[in-house]
This record gives structure tokens, C-alpha cells and sequence, in this order.
């Protein structure tokens, strides 16, 4: 058992949760699939590292490091209910033994990011999510790269118009981070890579 494995069955056992390892397995598995190059597990390892930092301020951890796990368990590129899909996935594996069932599974529809949460907890899961666009430059283009390989079904200029939408629509947002810990951390950065890629001209823009 390797040691992502090894947190995750520890987590979801002191929560309740039963057949840890058989979840484990399923949630790797679709986090493997093919079509994915954003959306693994390595974003999931990549939350988990910020989560730990942000850790003490956290009301619920454990409630928000479950979500976290399974937030993008679902992904098919372009869908529009692939966190309502992740929920629904946690909810048949968590059964009646997680007593946070519903609270986590909400927490997981928060990170469609379609508005401010009202609980510190959603908007930290939140934050961690979008943690990455407040990488350094050249992590935040490989991630673009990454994104990019999911969609090979729109041609660069149909991407290009799709994101450069969605990252204006961030960048026009009063803060992209709703904690006090992850602005402090995240907001200078975030906002400069997203207007250095809404600035560039031609697609495609991830490349080269």
C-alpha cells in the first residue's frame, strides 16, 4: 500500500466509512482513466499538500479532505454535472456509515465555483481547488497544457474563446480566494497569470 493509498483508507475508516480499500481502488481507477490529464490524482495530491498547510484553520478537516479526495471523482470533459456526479458517487460508497454524508457531498457541488459559499469549510475546499492558479508561471502553463489535452474534441480556436471566458470571468471576480489564508497566499499570483493568459494573442495559447 503506497502511501496515497494509505491516507486515504486511513481517513475514510475513522470517519466511518467501510471497505476503504475497495473505495480506494475505484476512486484510482477513475481518476486513471485515459481521457484525463488534469483531473488525477496528482491534482488530488496536489490539494492534499495545500490542505495540510491551511490544515489548523480548517473547522471540519477531515469533512473537507474527504471532499477534496472526491471532488473530480466523475470527469467527462465538457459535461456539466461531472461534481454532481462525484457526489452521487460518494454518497453510494460512504452508505449510512459516514455521518457527514450529505455535508461532504455538498461540499463537492461547491467546487463548480458558481458563487461564494456560506461556510468556511466549502469556501476552503473551494480555494484549495483553484490553489493552482496561484502556481508560478511555469507549473500554472503546464497545467493549462494538461487542461488543454482533455478537450481534444474543440479545435484551438474554440478552446482559446472557452477559456479565455472562464479565466475573465475570474479575473473580474473582487477576489478569486474567499479565505483570508489562500488570498493572502494565492490572489497576486492567480490574478497575473490569469491576465497573462487573457492577454496573449494567439492561440493555441498553452503551447510552446
Amino acid at each position: 500500500m503506497n502511501g496515497t493509498q494509505a491516507r486515504f483508507v486511513s481517513l475514510w475508516s475513522r470517519n466511518g466509512g467501510t471497505r476503504a480499500e475497495a473505495v480506494y481502488a475505484d476512486l484510482a481507477q477513475c481518476y486513471g482513466e485515459p481521457v484525463r490529464h488534469y483531473h488525477t490524482l496528482r491534482h488530488v495530491r496536489r490539494c492534499l499538500r495545500d490542505f495540510d498547510l491551511a490544515r489548523d484553520a480548517i473547522p471540519h478537516p477531515d469533512v473537507v479532505e474527504l471532499a477534496l479526495w472526491c471532488h473530480d471523482v466523475i470527469y467527462v470533459p465538457g459535461a456539466r454535472d461531472n461534481e454532481q456526479r462525484s457526489a452521487d458517487w460518494f454518497r453510494h460508497w460512504a452508505g449510512d456509515g459516514i455521518a457527514a454524508r450529505e455535508r461532504i457531498g455538498a461540499i463537492i457541488l461547491t467546487t463548480r465555483h458558481t458563487g461564494v459559499p456560506d461556510e468556511l469549510d466549502e469556501r476552503y475546499a473551494c480555494d484549495i481547488d483553484l490553489a493552482t492558479l496561484g502556481a508560478p508561471r511555469s507549473r500554472f502553463r503546464e497545467n493549462g497544457a494538461r487542461l488543454r489535452a482533455e478537450r481534444p474534441d474543440l479545435d484551438d480556436l474554440a478552446y482559446d474563446q472557452q477559456e479565455r471566458r472562464i479565466l475573465g470571468g475570474w479575473l473580474a471576480r473582487p477576489r478569486i480566494y474567499q479565505t483570508d489564508y489562500f488570498y493572502a497566499r494565492c490572489e497576486a499570483r492567480a490574478r497575473e497569470n490569469l491576465a497573462w493568459r487573457v492577454g496573449l494573442q494567439a492561440p493555441p495559447l498553452w503551447h510552446g
